[in-house]
């Protein structure tokens, strides 16, 4: 039922940006216009400047998980852990609704690490990722403020930096008094009202998805992580601005190094949501966004010449970061550290626990209720 579900989000989300982001006729051909006018010899460079820092991308994101696994005492080795997280990142583009979130945790199952506190890092990652993307976000728009923004900028940038503001705080609250900051969140929900049986599964379930806050306590960790996910992004943005330029001969105007970030960041916040498959026209649509920022509303506008720039721009970052994503997934499963059966195994398990199925994961309640209280 979950799954019918999460997939009928993300048929929705597919139907709604493909509506928008739907080529005419005239429009396919304007684009074609565009890509002919792009010379190999002045492109080259830019694409490989691109796909050089899309592989410190890759690096960067994935290796920083040795600094989220050492507080709990697992020790994954790099090519595993490389692995794992390319086949992991593979299956969230794959996957409708983020479900490729469940596929690391499944896989460092068999590591030593439970999927429940593999999600609790995820959760960690996730919004030290907000928190730095919301920053880039909400200083580029500050920048870009005035009486001509668009009236939806600033309560955007707004919104995304209190959100993973008070996500963060969250987590700070969870990692110095778990057993207290679960209770309280349970109680907001009515849950131990309406279903406490369920409720009793879900509260083991938090305490032990917390363990993977652990790296908070670790200023040693923490910071190297926050490190390897500044390079991450620095990195990220930098791409999306070297591939820009490379479209200026085709007549795309060049786009600033503070509108690349402003870009790139918008994209992420929008792909927080309930994603398309494949993030189809979800991740167009919002590189459109961020260009049109500053570039002009024609950049979003079908119809003008620079929509057919700004399209041809946006759908080659999109097929560059799927192709890359998805061979560095596919010859993971290649290698002797991921398996089909690994990958098949943590599909299926990975939700059961996030789900709070202790069938998948047992947790003791007792046991984490007395880790909770040696915190």
């Amino acid at each position: 039922m979950r799954f019918a579900i999460n997939l009928a989000i993300s048929l929705v989300m597919l139907a709604l940006f493909v509506r928008l982001l739907w080529p005419d006729g005239r429009t396919v051909d304007e684009v074609e216009a565009v890509f002919a006018r792009l010379s190999l010899a002045t492109f080259l460079p830019y694409l490989l400047g691109y796909l050089g820092l899309l592989a410190v991308v890759h690096v960067c994101r994935a290796l920083r998980w040795h600094d989220l696994l050492a507080p709990l005492g697992a020790r994954v080795p790099t090519a595993p852990l490389l692995a794992i997280s390319s086949v992991g990142f593979m299956a969230i583009l794959a996957l409708p609704a983020r479900l490729g979130e469940f596929v690391r945790p499944g896989l460092l199952r068999k590591h030593g690490v439970s999927a429940s506190a593999a999600l609790g890092m995820v959760a960690v990652e996730r919004i030290v990722d907000g928190l730095m993307v919301s920053a880039f976000v909400f200083g580029a728009f500050f920048a870009l403020r005035g009486p001509d923004s668009p009236g939806w900028m600033m309560p955007t940038a707004f919104a995304a930096l209190g959100i993973f503001t008070a996500a963060m705080i969250f987590l700070i609250a969870a990692m110095r008094r778990p057993k207290a900051t679960v209770e309280l969140c349970l109680k907001l929900s009515l849950l131990p009202r309406i279903a406490p049986r369920v409720a009793v599964v879900i509260e083991a379930k938090l305490l032990e998805a917390i363990r993977g806050f652990d790296v908070l306590k670790s200023q040693r960790h923490l910071g190297r992580f926050v490190a390897w996910s500044a390079v991450y992004w620095i990195a990220n943005g930098l791409g999306l601005w070297c591939l820009a330029r490379g479209f200026v001969e085709a007549g795309l105007p060049e786009l600033s190094i503070v509108g690349a970030y402003a870009t790139m960041g918008l994209i992420a916040v929008g792909i927080t949501l309930p994603n398309s498959p494949g993030m189809l026209g979800q991740f167009q649509w919002f590189t459109l966004l961020g260009v049109s920022l500053y570039l002009g509303p024609d950049a979003a506008e079908k119809g003008t010449p620079l929509y057919a720039v700004a399209y041809a721009l946006a759908f080659t970052h999109y097929a560059l970061q799927i192709v890359w994503y998805l061979l560095a997934g596919l010859a993971s499963v290649a290698s002797r550290h991921v398996s089909w059966h690994d990958l098949w195994t943590a599909r299926k398990l990975a939700p059961a626990e996030a789900a709070g199925d202790h069938r998948a994961d047992a947790v003791d309640l007792p046991a984490a209720r007395a880790r909770d209280g040696n915190r």
